[in-house]
């Protein structure tokens, strides 16, 4: 199943124990879809490197962004 045409997620980042240096709590993050990961409870994040790694699911939270927000985040790199 490809997950190419579904909207960008974004996570609130809540925990960072281990990864201080790539992650920072209360940062909002996009998500990328990676339904491999997501079935072993990691998640795939753009991070403070600006590159995408997997991170533990239990680290964010989903938020859903507000419309008029919506245009801000779509210029974050993926």
């Amino acid at each position: 199943m490809t997950m190419t045409h579904r909207k960008p997620r974004y996570l609130i980042c809540v925990k960072n124990e281990g990864y201080e240096a790539s992650l920072e709590r209360r940062k909002v993050y996009k998500a990328l879809p990676n339904v491999k990961a997501e079935s072993h409870g990691l998640v795939r994040v753009i991070d403070e490197s600006g590159e995408d790694y997997l991170y533990p699911e239990e680290f964010f939270v989903p938020i859903d962004l507000p419309k008029e927000a919506a245009p801000v985040f779509a210029v974050i790199q993926s």
